[in-house]
């Protein structure tokens, strides 16, 4: 199909290696009131002033094709919060990814009450990481005492809370946080967040002293040796993953090892409790993704950030991520999971501007406890990203307060190939 403004903004050029000298520019579909086409939505621009920089972002959420089972919502939700407290340096993204029967409940009530809860902490400023952690199981707390049936559903939920030059990314699940880094002549993807699975040897050995069955559903269906505990890798073995079970019992088969709900896998070892990062920016740093693992299932970190390095508009990447992961799927299976995606450009960042964190004073506020973060690069002058991670577990005294985040849908069409040819703008 053309594009309607006559333009094609075709699926993305050949490139060289992640060299950015060889990166096409794409043009932009966009209709006469500057909304794009897809998403129907303006590119929003929101300052952090403490640091004299910009962040650009944009966002798309699609349901999946479900051949078997039209009617099925999108379970995907995302919540972006600008001007925390007020303060117009804290800004919030996060992107959750519900499952199981009432899984779109839980994403959407976990995407308003998370964002709710930090900014109602008042130790936010001074601890992010422990108002990550304190905001992560008071809201896991309130969607188990909700009338939510959450036994068997759940969300998982990436978040990155920016403050100042810092970027605090928290995570349960297995969707996912990446960072773009100017590396001299190519731009290399980082990850923020770590998918908490039981290929993971950490969570693994964690779920199974929780009492949990780790096993692939060809081996619970006796088509292979439940005594092998090995599974390759996730890109191998991503068909058929290891899942969590019960000791005699064929449920939950949770793939992932981390959440918010399901209060039956969370007797097996599932916890909403977040991994966090923290990165102080730079001007090598020029923009992070957010997204769930419909995006990722089939496309790499890398390949996601070259993606979104090509193309002037974020609108227009977004719109070509989710193409190219629909087309993927297809090619895989019958049908194809929930995808959203949140691009955050960082404009105007210079070494002049870094240091202060919340506007407010001079400190840099680093998490304790903390360590090199799993799936990142170790620190370099060269990526300029300094990466910690802290696990904590204190509950603080929270002021709660309700204010709903409304969410986009680019419509679903009757056929998955309808979809392909929208996102990437197949010309004819």
């Amino acid at each position: 199909m053309g594009c309607v403004n006559g333009k094609c903004c075709s699926r993305y050029p050949s490139s060289t290696d992640g060299d950015s000298g060889g990166y096409g520019e794409m043009g932009s579909c966009r209709n006469a009131t500057n909304k794009h086409i897809l998403t129907q939505r303006s590119l929003e621009i929101v300052p952090v002033p403490s640091q004299n920089y910009e962040l650009q972002y944009s966002v798309l959420t699609q349901r999946g094709y479900y051949p078997d089972s039209p009617d099925k919502e999108n379970q995907d939700s995302f919540c972006i919060r600008t001007q925390i407290q007020g303060n117009p340096n804290v800004h919030f993204f996060g992107v959750f990814d519900g499952h199981g029967h009432f899984g779109t409940e839980c994403s959407r009530f976990v995407k308003n009450r998370l964002s709710e809860i930090l900014a109602n902490d008042p130790t936010l400023l001074d601890d992010p990481v422990k108002a990550y952690n304190s905001a992560f199981l008071m809201t896991n707390y309130e969607l188990h005492s909700s009338e939510i049936d959450d036994s068997m559903s759940g969300t998982t939920a990436v978040t990155v809370l920016v403050i100042g030059d810092a970027i605090y990314v928290a995570n349960v699940g297995d969707s996912r946080a990446v960072i773009a880094v100017k590396n001299r002549n190519r731009i290399v993807a980082e990850n923020l967040s770590s998918d908490q699975t039981p290929f993971r040897k950490d969570e693994y050995e964690r779920v199974k002293l929780c009492g949990a069955r780790v096993l692939s559903v060809d081996q619970v269906e006796g088509l292979k040796d439940p005594d092998i505990q090995t599974w390759g890798d996730e890109e191998s073995q991503g068909g058929d993953p290891p899942r969590l079970w019960v000791q005699n019992g064929m449920y939950p088969g949770t793939a992932f090892t981390r959440s918010v709900g399901d209060s039956t896998a969370e007797k097996i070892g599932v916890i909403s409790v977040p991994e966090v990062s923290m990165v102080r920016l730079t001007p090598n740093h020029l923009f992070f993704v957010v997204a769930s693992d419909g995006v990722f299932e089939f496309l790499s970190s890398q390949t996601v950030v070259d993606m979104v390095a090509r193309y002037t508009d974020s609108r227009d990447a977004c719109a070509a991520i989710a193409g190219e992961s629909y087309k993927i799927w297809l090619e895989h299976e019958n049908r194809t999971d929930d995808i959203t995606i949140i691009i955050v450009h960082i404009k105007g960042l210079s070494n002049s501007g870094a240091g202060d964190t919340d506007g407010t004073t001079g400190a840099n506020r680093n998490p304790t406890s903390s360590r090199t973060g799993r799936g990142s690069s170790d620190s370099s002058a060269a990526s300029g990203s300094e990466i910690y991670r802290s696990i904590r577990s204190e509950f603080t005294d929270l002021q709660l307060s309700m204010n709903r985040s409304p969410a986009i849908v680019v419509p679903s069409p009757s056929q998955p190939w309808e979809l392909v040819g929208l996102l990437i703008g197949l010309c004819y």
